[in-house]
């Protein structure tokens, strides 16, 4: 019942819009009915720039960091792992959105920080360096995908399984940006700061 609560709560956690409410008290209206319709800071940077996305961002990284420490509290570090791929399943799909979430990117790396520093930098870093030099944000994200199972396995097995969990279900809500990157459709980085 411990273990059930915790996945509950950290569901929950992971369903609190952060992109959406920060949209809508910054006066940019309603994320889904502007720009891409995502609840997620790539979305936000679109209309309220770089800092508010950035915001966004960081506080989805937030509330996937309170669950994993939640559950690694109530259970050790397995648990920990699977709460923050229960964080990033309210993020993708929350409750409170009819299921329609964002792509889980950032809450992603939220779950890999809190578990593994060293993982979260080596996936930062393979992120930023494909994004940067390919000027697709995704095509980053999909690397990191693929890659991150192997850094949880070098920690441990329940570990490595709740990261190919965490990576096949980003790579699932990517589905339609590996699509256009595959037809070269796929729209490059635009930075903004402000709007």
């Amino acid at each position: 019942m411990v273990y059930v609560f915790a996945l509950i709560c950290s569901y929950l956690l992971g369903s609190i819009p952060m992109g959406l409410l920060l949209a809508r008290l910054a006066g940019k209206g309603d994320l889904r009915k502007v720009g891409s319709g995502n609840i997620g800071a790539t979305n936000v940077m679109r209309v309220g720039g770089l800092r508010l996305a950035g915001l966004t961002w960081l506080l989805d990284m937030v509330k996937a960091i309170a669950a994993v420490f939640l559950g690694t509290y109530l259970g050790g570090a397995g648990l920990g792992a699977w709460c923050g791929f229960a964080a990033v399943v309210g993020h993708c799909y929350p409750v409170w959105l009819r299921f329609k979430g964002g792509k889980g990117i950032s809450s992603l790396f939220g779950v890999v920080l809190a578990v593994s520093p060293v993982a979260f930098i080596t996936c930062g870093l393979m992120w930023l360096i494909v994004a940067l030099s390919s000027g697709f944000s995704s095509l980053g994200a999909v690397v990191v995908f693929c890659f991150m199972p192997v850094l949880g396995f070098c920690i441990s097995n329940v570990v490595g399984y709740a990261f190919l969990a965490v990576g096949l279900l980003c790579m699932w809500r990517h589905r339609e940006n590996i699509s256009r990157l595959i037809h070269g459709t796929e729209s490059k980085i635009q930075w903004k700061w402000k709007k």
